[in-house]
């Protein structure tokens, strides 16, 4: 699973957010009634113009309450009257923070003008925008962009900026052709180069976008990597899993024999994930989740478990998702939740086909808190943002009174979009 980036660039003053999980949790029920009131509208509503850029011009205000609720209005616009609002403020505010919410906000629109406003964010001088603008490339892989990625790939450095580099380069090895020859080439060179090279956090964020884009072309040398004891060792054994080659198993079965026990998790799913005794290593993540859920002093062994049960969950073992579930929501220990709810919100971002019918059949205001909690502390905005316009979507779309129609409405109460 990928390895998750809290909140931190793109971030403002939260103080109205409660001050611990455990509180939030507490206070799920509550919320979620209250939020449960104000009943969504059925269809995108038009505003105004003067209130829409008013409410995009608040989208950086330091009061938590006044820019969400600014960037409810603009999510509830429609796009016909959103995305020119929205384009221009990327290109003329004069805040950067507004430039850089109006550019996430401005994905949820399903746009085509989308993609010309995010070129041009690859050449900005705002860290922020060029993040967005690599993140929304991962996801949409342009093969004429590629260049311009291998060129930023040498002066990008920023540590909440690389990884999204990194990733849209994955996705566009993933997805071009042997038609493009010397690309295709580079990107893999450049990326397969990285997995041994500069700072174990750089070197984590390639491994892991290896695995999640399933580049077999980098199996030797992310073999290399899960053979040596070190802070990368359970990133790379995960990681094999993931590139679903079975030759694989040989070095994994040495692994479990001599590697740390907090790297063992990770060890474990990648077995599963290659096929092998799935039922058996669901069941030992589980006795490790648990265990460590229940004693103190095995953190590093509970967030390895929980990365390895997420990591099972993303890749459609629904099972996983219920152990995490049982295991987090019972659990008032801010230690124990926030790595599970890290978990949980990895699984909904990167397989909400998978999240969203586990929902509809647990419901309860507990579960949707911590999936909530895990949300927040993700510093993913644009994956949250294509999250928030699918459940919006989705509201739209169902008929009143149905459970699916429900479930966004509680999502969207709890989760504040």
């Amino acid at each position: 699973m990928r390895a998750l980036s809290v909140r931190s660039i793109g971030t403002r003053p939260n103080p109205a957010r409660p001050l611990t999980l455990a509180a939030a949790a507490l206070a799920g029920v509550l919320v979620l009634a209250a939020h449960a009131i104000a009943q969504e509208p059925a269809a995108p509503q038009a505003v105004p113009a003067a209130q829409l850029q008013n409410a995009i011009g608040k989208l950086g205000d330091l009061d938590y309450a006044t820019r969400t609720d600014a960037a409810r209005t603009v999510r509830r616009t429609p796009g016909s009257q959103a995305v020119p609002a929205l384009m221009q403020a990327v290109a003329e505010h004069t805040d950067g923070y507004v430039r850089y919410r109006a550019l996430v906000l401005l994905t949820g629109f399903n746009d085509p003008r989308t993609t010309d406003a995010m070129r041009e964010a690859l050449t900005s001088p705002n860290d922020r925008l060029r993040a967005v603008a690599y993140s929304f490339f991962e996801h949409n892989p342009a093969p004429p962009i590629v260049p311009l990625l291998l060129t930023a790939l040498e002066k990008e450095h920023a540590e909440f900026v690389r990884p999204a580099l990194v990733r849209a380069l994955a996705a566009a090895a993933k997805n071009l052709t042997a038609s493009a020859g010397a690309d295709l080439a580079k990107v893999r060179q450049a990326l397969v180069l990285d997995v041994s090279r500069g700072e174990d956090f750089f070197r984590s964020v390639v491994i892991e976008a290896l695995g999640d884009y399933r580049a077999t072309y980098a199996f030797d040398a992310i073999t290399a990597v899960a053979k040596l004891v070190g802070p990368l060792q359970d990133d790379a054994a995960l990681a094999l899993g993931k590139l679903g080659d079975k030759r694989a198993i040989q070095t994994l079965a040495e692994m479990q024999k001599s590697a740390p026990r907090a790297v063992q998790p990770s060890i474990t799913a990648a077995v599963c994930l290659l096929g092998v005794d799935c039922s058996m290593q669901e069941a030992y993540l589980t006795e490790m989740l648990s265990f460590a859920g229940k004693n103190q002093g095995f953190q590093e062994l509970l967030r390895s478990a929980a990365a390895g049960l997420g990591a099972l969950a993303v890749a459609g073992h629904t099972e996983a998702l219920d152990t995490l579930f049982a295991v987090g929501v019972p659990a008032t220990d801010d230690s124990t939740r926030a790595p599970i709810a890290l978990a949980v919100a990895a699984v909904a971002l990167r397989n909400t086909a998978l999240m969203m019918p586990w929902l509809e059949k647990n419901t309860s205001p507990e579960v949707v808190a911590l999936l909530a909690e895990g949300v927040e502390m993700l510093d993913e905005d644009l994956d949250k943002e294509r999250f928030f316009a699918m459940a919006r979507r989705t509201y739209w779309d169902a008929p009143q009174g149905a459970s699916t129609r429900t479930l966004m409405q509680a999502l969207i109460g709890k989760l504040d979009f």
